[in-house]
């Protein structure tokens, strides 16, 4: 991300920012930072873990009804929440209204295309919109795909189990865990970004 975005001195907007995990990082260099989340105990979270950051505010919120002033904001993140592709056009509008000109908007989701998890993805929910009509809606939309490769390592089985349990569904968690061996699955991501 830092190599789109200077976000220093600058308004962000962490846009569904759950539990907050990313809100001390932007925190360190940027002006302001808003997370915006719609679930209240999440935000419950989010508030615990930033409150000794001053420059931090945490608001109730959806991605389709930000509850932020026009061209306020000029760098938005967001990780695996809400835009995932056709349907979320009122969260794109509500960027739009939300992002000075200048601004970044930088989205990351599921490479559901490439990767030992990604083929998990596609296994455990074959009702979403293939890979390719993702990224054609995106392209579609002006925004820029930056691929990235990475992983998960975990320092047991059990951990990896547990959280392969948590992010699919559990007849394929099951399924998966039985023929993957070890402690570790290649990741695929999709940073798209959008300049305003």
């Amino acid at each position: 991300m830092t190599s789109l975005v200077d976000w220093s001195g600058r308004t962000v907007l962490d846009l569904g920012c759950g539990t907050g995990f990313h809100l001390p990082r932007f925190a360190e260099t940027a002006g302001r930072v808003v997370g915006v989340e719609p679930h209240p105990d999440l935000l419950r979270l989010a508030e615990r873990r930033t409150r000794r950051l001053d420059n931090v505010e945490l608001v109730s919120g959806t991605a389709q009804q930000i509850p932020l002033p026009d061209a306020s904001v000029d760098v938005v993140h967001v990780r695996w929440a809400y835009f995932f592709g056709p349907g979320c056009e009122p969260g794109l509008a509500e960027l739009d209204r939300v992002v000075r000109r200048g601004g970044t908007a930088m989205i990351i989701d599921n490479d559901g295309s490439r990767s030992t998890f990604g083929a998990w993805f596609r296994r455990g929910f074959p009702h979403l919109d293939s890979p390719a009509v993702i990224e054609q809606f995106w392209s579609t939309h002006g925004w820029t795909r930056t691929p990235v490769d990475m992983g998960w390592r975990f320092a047991s089985r059990a951990d990896l189990e547990a959280v392969v349990r948590i992010e699919l569904p559990r007849t394929t968690a099951e399924q998966v865990l039985r023929l993957h061996e070890g402690t570790e699955v290649d990741y695929a991501v999709n940073l798209w970004s959008k300049r305003f």
